[in-house]
């Protein structure tokens, strides 16, 4: 018995709040928004304006780090501290100049007859999988994309992610070489985010558009409750904002989490019902 006793004190008293910080290992400068994975558990956080992150998580755990634009990083929770990531060599494709004319727009990926519907996904990465049609060669750049939130407070910053398919039909390289990141209003809101600049085409296998709640100080609201079976007080933790999701019929959804992606489908190749990030673009020519 009393060794049993020790053995639950010893494997509380391993989990421990792990610090550190994140920067570039050539300029020295601090890495924002960078994500840190509990290696297979769908744990993690995200590094603060300066770079600085803090994990609650036992030190023989894996924990998994990247950013966009550098290479990524596992190491064990104990070995943390500075953490420097390297800049990822990109092999840039031939620039084609030609111009937009934006006399054409064409709205893909609106959900009809369906009722969106916000709740707290955890630090998971959920996207939805617009596939390539034959009419998007008049309307091929992206010109917005359209995101629907909900949040309680003011200025919520998220992440967006374009990524193109892989060779097994997963979410594989983003198109953007740089964050984007967004400020979200509070309430529930429309978002239209503006893409014109960043000059991207429509890849013509698909692509997978994402939404990353960003787990940090300003994101957070805490308020205290009462547990309805216990009758203790607890502190109840919300990160702003939520995504909006609708409820659909589809082939399949790809889940981030643990470092790595993941695809629900049915075992019989049959379609499956599933809470999809409530998300649409709009081409243009």
């Amino acid at each position: 018995m009393k060794a049993i006793l020790f053995f639950i004190l010893f494997s509380i008293s391993v989990s421990a709040q792990i610090k550190g910080v994140i920067k570039d290992s050539l300029t020295g400068q601090p890495i924002a928004y960078a994500n840190i994975w509990v290696e297979n558990e769908n744990v993690a956080t995200t590094s603060e304006e300066d770079g600085t992150f803090s994990i609650v998580v036992t030190k023989d755990k894996n924990l998994i780090f990247s950013a966009l634009g550098y290479e990524k990083k596992t190491l064990k929770a104990a070995q943390v501290g500075q953490v420097l990531l390297f800049s990822k060599a990109f092999a840039l494709d031939e620039v084609v100049i030609s111009n937009s004319i934006g006399t054409k727009q064409n709205v893909i990926g609106l959900t009809e007859n369906t009722v969106a519907q916000a709740f707290d996904n955890g630090p998971r990465i959920d996207v939805k999988f617009f596939p390539y049609q034959a009419e998007y060669k008049k309307t091929p750049y992206l010109k917005r994309v359209t995101v629907y939130t909900d949040s309680r407070i003011e200025d919520a910053t998220v992440k967006l992610h374009f990524y193109k398919v892989d060779a097994n039909g997963y979410p594989g390289e983003e198109l953007l070489q740089k964050e984007l990141i967004v400020k979200v209003k509070n309430g529930t809101k429309i978002n239209k985010i503006d893409l014109s600049d960043f000059g991207l085409v429509m890849p013509k296998n698909g692509l997978f558009v994402g939404f990353e709640k960003l787990m940090i100080e300003k994101n957070k609201k805490e308020k205290t409750v009462i547990n309805p079976v216990t009758k203790a007080t607890q502190i109840q933790r919300t990160y702003y904002p939520l995504m909006l999701y609708n409820y659909v019929e589809r082939d399949f959804l790809f889940t981030f989490s643990g470092g790595k992606w993941s695809k629900q489908t049915d075992d019989a190749s049959g379609k499956v019902r599933v809470y999809e990030p409530a998300i649409h673009l709009t081409l243009t020519n």
